[in-house]
């Protein structure tokens, strides 16, 4: 894909015509990992579209992936759910490409919300942990009932209710984006503190007087 051009884009009105595809595609990719990935109505896909919070990819001017934003909790918290790529597309970083245009226009929108997703694809958990997101336990995740009724349509979802939304096939990941400012305010802090011990090593120093 080297030479092929890319467009990976926040979809918009003119885009209203790949919903079918896109639906299609999430649903071949569902039974393709024999896991789940919860379905969604064309009027849902068109909401996100209208709304600005779905990404969708072309190569060559041939849809190839999308993705899409949703909030929960008041928007205390961001989820970048239905994740997919066209299959002949695959294995050329496409993915993270997606994910990380998702992943900047979640923090542009929502700065200070908990980014989190669910997924069973290891693909998908190297590229969140190359955004900075971590493994968690559902506890940490959002506790908003629509969120979790979601998970119905998916092919798991037994397993879900079974252990009371605790757990399931998927691993949740979650970044913070409270963690990165205390890290950058702690490693300003340390450099503040270099400075000066490096400003008091260059003073002079009184000669020793019996």
């Amino acid at each position: 894909m080297k030479n092929d051009k890319i467009e990976i884009l926040v979809a918009n009105e003119t885009h209203y015509q790949y919903i079918d595809l896109i639906l299609d595609t999430i649903e071949k990719a569902s039974i393709a990992r024999g896991t789940g990935i919860a379905r969604r109505s064309p009027e849902y896909v068109h909401k996100k579209m209208e709304e600005g919070k779905a990404i969708i990819a072309f190569v060559n001017g041939e849809f190839a992936g999308f993705c899409y934003i949703e909030t929960w909790s008041n928007k205390k918290f961001v989820a970048n759910s239905g994740l997919i790529v066209v299959e002949k597309f695959r294995g050329h970083g496409l993915a993270k490409s997606i994910k990380k245009k998702a992943f900047d226009l979640s923090r542009e929108r929502y700065p200070d919300a908990k980014l989190f997703g669910l997924t069973t694809g290891l693909a998908v958990m190297k590229i969140n942990s190359e955004l900075g997101y971590k493994p968690v336990t559902f506890s940490e995740l959002t506790d908003d009932e629509a969120f979790w009724k979601g998970c119905d349509a998916c092919r798991n979802s037994d397993i879900l209710k079974r252990n009371n939304y605790r757990m399931c096939l998927c691993t949740g990941m979650l970044y913070d984006p409270s963690e990165e400012k205390n890290q950058a305010n702690s490693s300003k802090k340390k450099l503040s503190w270099k400075k000066v011990f490096k400003k008091i090593l260059t003073l002079p120093v009184a000669p020793f007087r019996d």
